[in-house]
This record gives C-alpha cells, sequence and structure tokens, in this order.
C-alpha cells in the first residue's frame, strides 16, 4: 500500500464486496438450517436400500456439512474483509490529517509517483516575501512529520498484504468445498499465521530448551484447532522435521518430572491436535507435509546420540503423535497401509507383531502412559477419533481379524476396540454423540459381523478382557436390532424394528457364542444387560402405542420380544455361572462397579435421545421413522426407569459361599429380567391407555421369558464348549 494508493484509494468496490458477501452469509445460513433440519434429517430416516443406502445418504449427509463449512467460511471472509476495509479507511483518515497539520506547518507531502512520497518547505522563511505570514515550525517539524506518514503507510500496507495472505491460505484450505476455520477479524487470522511461522523455527531447531517447549505448548494449545495456524505450523515445520523434533524431543527428555513431565505431557497431546487439524487441510504445503512422513516411515530417526547408534523409526514417531484430535481419512487410509504391512510381516502370525516393533530396539516416546514401542495404539487411536476412515480400515475382514488376534500378545487392546466401537457406531471415542440417529450401513454391519466370528470362534474368549470389554460390549448394546433379529429367526422382522440397511445379516450361532463369550468381562456383561433391555422396552412401548406396526396382536409381539430377552439374558446368565464357581467377594465388588459405569454412561446416551452412537437402541418402523412411543417421552421416561431398575436389581451382596452365591446370582439375574420386562409393559400399558389386561400380560411375559430363558442352557449346549458342573 503507497502513498498515492492510500490517499486517493476509492473504497466503494470493497464496500459493495463487503455488502455482498453479508447477503452470501446470510443466504447460506439459510440454507445451512434447511440442510440440517430438512436434508440431512430426512436422508437419515429414509428407508433406503443398494446403492442409495451406501452412496446417497453419504453424499447427502457430507454435502449438509459442507453447507456449514460453506457458511463458515463466508462469514470469515466477509470479517476479514470488512475488518480490513475499516482499517484502511482509518489509515486514510490519519494520512489526510497528517497531511494538513503539516500544511499549517508550511510543509507540503507530494507524491513521486513510484508510490514514494516527499517532504518540502512550501515558502522558505528567508525567501518570503515583505509583510508575508510565514508559519512558525521547526527543523524537526519535517522529520516528524514524515516519520509520522511512513508509520501511517507501514500500517495500512500491512493491513493490505497480511489480509491478501490470509484470505489465500484460507482458500487455500481446501481443493473441492470449504474451510471450516473461522476468524472474527483479520488480525487474529494474521496473528495465528505470524504464531505458527514463529513455533514452526522451534521445530525445525530440533532439540530445543525447556523454555522453548514450553512456549510451543502454550502456542499449541491456543490454535490447536485453528485451521490456517495448524496448515502453516506443519507446512512450515515439515514431515521429516517433525518426525526427528520430537525423537529428540522424548530422547532428551527421557525421565522428566515434576512440572516439567506435565508440560511435556500437555505437548504432545497439543501437538497432536495440532497435527491432525493440519492434515484437513488439502494446501500444497500440507500435501508436501504428508507425503514427507509416508515417505520417511521406515526411516530410523535417532535422538540423542549419547543414548544409542539408532533411533525409532518414523511410523513409531509419527503414531505417538496421533494419540488426540481428528486426523483426515485420506491421510489415515495412507498411513494404515504402511502401518498395516509392517504389522503382518511376520511369517508367524498375528500372535508376534509385537516382535516386528521391537527388532528396533526400545524408546519411549510418550510422555506418561505407554511408551510408543507399537505405532498399532497411536493408529488405532487416531481410527476412534475418525469413525469414517475407522470404518473405512475395517471394511477389510483380514484387518478386524488380525487387529483382534494381535490383542492376545499386545498391550493394543483399547486402541482396536475402541476403534471398532467408532466403526461400526459412526460415533467417535470420546465426542459428542450425534442428535439424530443414524441407521447402521451394510459395511457397518459386516464389520459387526466379522468381530462376532473372531470372538465366537474357539479361543475367542481370550480376546475379551477389561481392555477390550467396555467397547466390545457397547458394540453388542449397539447392535441389539440386529441382534435380536437373528436369534428371533425369520417371521419377526415388523416385530424388532430397526432402520439398520442389513438387519438379518448376523450369524445366529455367532451372536450366541459372541454373547457368552462377552458375559466373562463385567463390564460387556454389563452394556449388554443395559443395551438389551433399553431396546427390547422401546420395543414394547411401541407396538403398544402403535399396534399396526405388526399385522398380529400386540400381546404375540411384546411375547416374541420378552421369549428373546430371556434367551439373550439365559445365554449371559449362563455365562457368568460357568465362570463364578471358586471366584469371591472381590468379583461382587467388580460386577457392582461396571453396572454402576455402564449405568452412567447408558444414561448419558439415552440423555441425548440416541443410543450407542447408532441409535440403534431406539426401535425404528421400517420405512425409517422413529416410533412415536420412542420418539417422545420415552427417552426421558421409560428407558431412564429401566436404567435405574436394573443398576437396582443387579446388585449383587458379597458372600463367603461362592457356590451359594453363584446360584442364586443365576436366578436372581432371571428373575430381575423378568420383572424388567413387566414393568417395561405396565409402564407403556398405562402411558398409552392400552386395553390389554395389566395381570393377565404379567403372567404371559412371565411364561415367556422363562421359555426364552431355558431355551438358553440347551442352545448354549449345540453351539459352544462349556465347563463341567
Amino acid at each position: 500500500m503507497d502513498f498515492d494508493a492510500l490517499l486517493y484509494a476509492d473504497f466503494s468496490k470493497l464496500n459493495t464486496a463487503v455488502d455482498d458477501w453479508s447477503d452470501t452469509v446470510g443466504r447460506l445460513k439459510d440454507l445451512e438450517e434447511e440442510a440440517k433440519s430438512d436434508l440431512k434429517a430426512k436422508a437419515l430416516k429414509a428407508d433406503w436400500t443398494g446403492s442409495n443406502a451406501d452412496v446417497t445418504r453419504e453424499f447427502i449427509e457430507k454435502t449438509a456439512g459442507e453447507f456449514t463449512d460453506a457458511h463458515t467460511q463466508a462469514t470469515s471472509i466477509r470479517n476479514i474483509l470488512k475488518d480490513t476495509r475499516d482499517e484502511l479507511v482509518e489509515y486514510r483518515r490519519q494520512l489526510k490529517e497528517a497531511i494538513e497539520r503539516g500544511t499549517a506547518k508550511n510543509l507540503t507531502v507530494r507524491g513521486t509517483g513510484d508510490g514514494g512520497f516527499t517532504v518540502t518547505v512550501n515558502v522558505h522563511p528567508d525567501r518570503a516575501a515583505e509583510d508575508t505570514g510565514v508559519p512558525e515550525r521547526s527543523p524537526q517539524d519535517a522529520t516528524d512529520l514524515r516519520d509520522e506518514i511512513r508509520g501511517i503507510l507501514k500500517k495500512a500496507r500491512n493491513s493490505d498484504t497480511t489480509a491478501a495472505k490470509v484470505l489465500r491460505a484460507l482458500v487455500e484450505q481446501s481443493d473441492y468445498g470449504f474451510s471450516d476455520g473461522y476468524y472474527k477479524d483479520r488480525d487474529s487470522a494474521a496473528e495465528a499465521i505470524r504464531t505458527a511461522e514463529k513455533m514452526a523455527k522451534i521445530v525445525r531447531k530440533g532439540d530445543p530448551s525447556l523454555e522453548e517447549l514450553a512456549s510451543l505448548d502454550h502456542s499449541l494449545e491456543k490454535y490447536a484447532d485453528d485451521p490456517l495456524f495448524a496448515d502453516r505450523f506443519a507446512s512450515r515445520s515439515g514431515g521429516k522435521a517433525t518426525l526427528q523434533f520430537w525423537s529428540n524431543v522424548t530422547s532428551t527428555h527421557a525421565g522428566a518430572r515434576g512440572d516439567d513431565l506435565e508440560m511435556l505431557k500437555s505437548l504432545q497431546e497439543n501437538m497432536s491436535v495440532t497435527l491432525a487439524t493440519a492434515t484437513q487441510s488439502d494446501s500444497i504445503g500440507m500435501q508436501r507435509w504428508e507425503k514427507e512422513v509416508m515417505r520417511e516411515g521406515n526411516t530410523a530417526f535417532r535422538g540423542d546420540p549419547m543414548k544409542g547408534l539408532t533411533g525409532p523409526l518414523g511410523l513409531q514417531v509419527m503414531s505417538s503423535l496421533m494419540g488426540h484430535g481428528s486426523f483426515d481419512s485420506k491421510f489415515l487410509d495412507e498411513y494404515g497401509k504402511l502401518v498395516w504391512e509392517k504389522d503382518r510381516s511376520t511369517a508367524l502370525g498375528p500372535g508376534h507383531t509385537k516382535e516386528v516393533w521391537e527388532n528396533h530396539g526400545y524408546f519411549d516416546l510418550v510422555f506418561g502412559k505407554g511408551d510408543g514401542q507399537d505405532p498399532v495404539n497411536g493408529f488405532m487411536n487416531a481410527l476412534s477419533h475418525n469413525p469414517d476412515a475407522a470404518e473405512s480400515f475395517f471394511k477389510d475382514k483380514t484387518h478386524t481379524e488380525h487387529m483382534l488376534e494381535s490383542t492376545k500378545n499386545t498391550d493394543r487392546g483399547t486402541p482396536v476396540s475402541r476403534a471398532l466401537e467408532a466403526a461400526v457406531t459412526g460415533v467417535p471415542h470420546g465426542g459428542e454423540v450425534p442428535a439424530e440417529p443414524i441407521p447402521h450401513s451394510r459395511d457397518q454391519v459386516e464389520i459387526v459381523k466379522n468381530v462376532m466370528h473372531v470372538i465366537a470362534e474357539p479361543g475367542g474368549e481370550k480376546l475379551v478382557d477389561e481392555a477390550t470389554g467396555e467397547s466390545l460390549g457397547h458394540i453388542a448394546a449397539a447392535y441389539m436390532p440386529e441382534i435380536n433379529r437373528a436369534i428371533a429367526g425369520r417371521g419377526a422382522e415388523t416385530i424388532f424394528m430397526t432402520n439398520s440397511e442389513a438387519p438379518g445379516l448376523l450369524e445366529p450361532r455367532d451372536a450366541y457364542r459372541f454373547l457368552y463369550n462377552l458375559a466373562k468381562d463385567d463390564d460387556a456383561y454389563a452394556s449388554v444387560i443395559y443395551g438389551q433391555n433399553i431396546y427390547s422396552s422401546s420395543s414394547i412401548e411401541a407396538h403398544i402405542a402403535n399396534p399396526d406396526f405388526y399385522d398380529g396382536t400386540t400381546k404375540n409381539a411384546i411375547g416374541t420380544i420378552a421369549k428373546n430377552s430371556g434367551t439373550i439374558e439365559g445365554v449371559m446368565a449362563n455365562s457368568r455361572q460357568d465362570i463364578e464357581i471358586g471366584n469371591s467377594v472381590e468379583r461382587d465388588e467388580k460386577t457392582n462397579k461396571a453396572f454402576e459405569q455402564q449405568g452412567e454412561f447408558f444414561k448419558t446416551v439415552v440423555s441425548t435421545a440416541t443410543a450407542v452412537g447408532a441409535a440403534a437402541l431406539v426401535p425404528q418402523t421400517l420405512a425409517g421413522q422413529v416410533a412415536a412411543a420412542a420418539a417422545s417421552s420415552f427417552f426421558a421416561g421409560t428407558a431412564a426407569i429401566r436404567i435405574d431398575h436394573i443398576y437396582e436389581g443387579r446388585q449383587m451382596d458379597g458372600t463367603d459361599e461362592a457356590i451359594y452365591r453363584s446360584s442364586q446370582g443365576f436366578f436372581n439375574a432371571e428373575e430381575s429380567g423378568t420383572k424388567s420386562i413387566q414393568d417395561a409393559t405396565d409402564h407403556a400399558l398405562e402411558k398409552h391407555n392400552s386395553d390389554l389386561p395389566p395381570n393377565d400380560m404379567k403372567n404371559f411375559i412371565r411364561k415367556e421369558f422363562k421359555a426364552g430363558w431355558v431355551d438358553s442352557d440347551s442352545i448354549l449346549e449345540n453351539a459352544t464348549k462349556r465347563p463341567s458342573p
């Protein structure tokens, strides 16, 4: 921004641009709301099959999201343009006032035609005509005026150039679609870029001081979710330099304690979130960064030379920085191929993958829990925060089988099971549960089918433990509609309602054995009991509120639901009985704790009007509409009542008599299950003024639940190998 350009600037076109962008922001806001409330909502509820289910729904969901990003980007552009215009108008005012003050002191300011300017004396006092009044001034006045105008032009030039820089960076964030970065003005966006460039210098330095690392941590914490900052930080750091930096930091500061350790743990988390944000950008700089990271995946990054002659592989370093944040799906797809090829490179099978990564020496790449030695942990953590990428990875059956089997001899059980949970529920671990139900896709049901088969096979029970149990239990809970369909068999489709795209895909035998093995873990057991009770209770209410859902009698529909519940809970109880002989009071305490913990989880799920990510616990009609009974006060009433009842009913009293307690627990489980279904029916009958006689229904449910419970024992005898009494 030179002297003449600012002094004679015509801001009418900029004013028009600001007005046009303001109009665009308003229109996009309306379209965003329409896309969310109409387009996306209808797509989620539509009963589509085939390519419509696999492609169209996903396309509509992403399109709806693009409207949100478009509105955000348009708002940022409008804000930056408006802020820049206001600043330039203000600088022009300051420039004119400075020129006028100079004139009052007998000084003239003129442009030189090449962007510069001069300050000259109008009439020299020695040459002024007699009786001509010349304003008083000092020799310093001309210098002060020159410096003042230079300062104004410098600020105007900075405003103009940084606005252009920020706008270009904002647009370059995405090759297709829009950036989701929001900026209230030019200054905030420009400051983000300046800080990113400054922090990248610390990374490129290689082995900075603790003070510099603390400064980096502070900035990353502030800007970790800022798209412009993240892009510029990673791009300017470089992929290879990023890996070398973290190898150096973990090597140099190994054994850190106290405040230093806490700062380094924070830095690792903030680095992860920032890099995850950066991968969402399609800029040339980020494309280069990602290629470098991939290229250096099998390169050893030596840290402190005094601590060894080798170093961790690039894959190990990168994965140690992937525990937090949402990495881009394309990046995870490509990165996952590298990790997968390396992890399965041993000819000894998935039980020996640990040796693949330990052959390069021992390196602790994590400040806190874990050591980062196994890069699958970091990769799986990243997948657990990106359900789309997780689903894409586990669509390959061999991936699912290998990763589950590998948990037997590694410490990757929790990350793997969480990634699987994200893949099949559509909800990132620790993320917000969506407000709208997400139908299970055919690919998701296929993944669950594969998981079930691996767990159901001989030896599969070893895959269910404290590391994997919770997530596997959540998966089972989320897929109660499909599990109930599998157990009930052909003909019960309109009783067990769902909008799953493949409701009949699961194998009954695998379903029984899967549930049987899950019951051995307290968290998994509690999750299945909660999930089954919520689904069966809501199904009963849906049929009582809407008798037309099933063309038979409502009583028979409720009976089928009760019998299925008896079978499922019987399978779980038999499994518990098979393993509880010889156990002690300690097991009771663990079970009670699991029911309390999972009860809180399901209360949170229910309070958001959805279920374990996919909202599958809500019965839905074949047309995909949420049943009226379940869509209204159901979640606030029936489900919460069921959760409280289950927790209270499943409380177990410790005793020194393990055999007696085992028998007591078995029959208490049957009684609790029967009462839960009876209470759900009573509540629904009263709520919807049903003509069905309550006492008759209680007795009918008792008989049907008992029939299913009895069947579970003979089913298990045929389906799985059980211990002798």
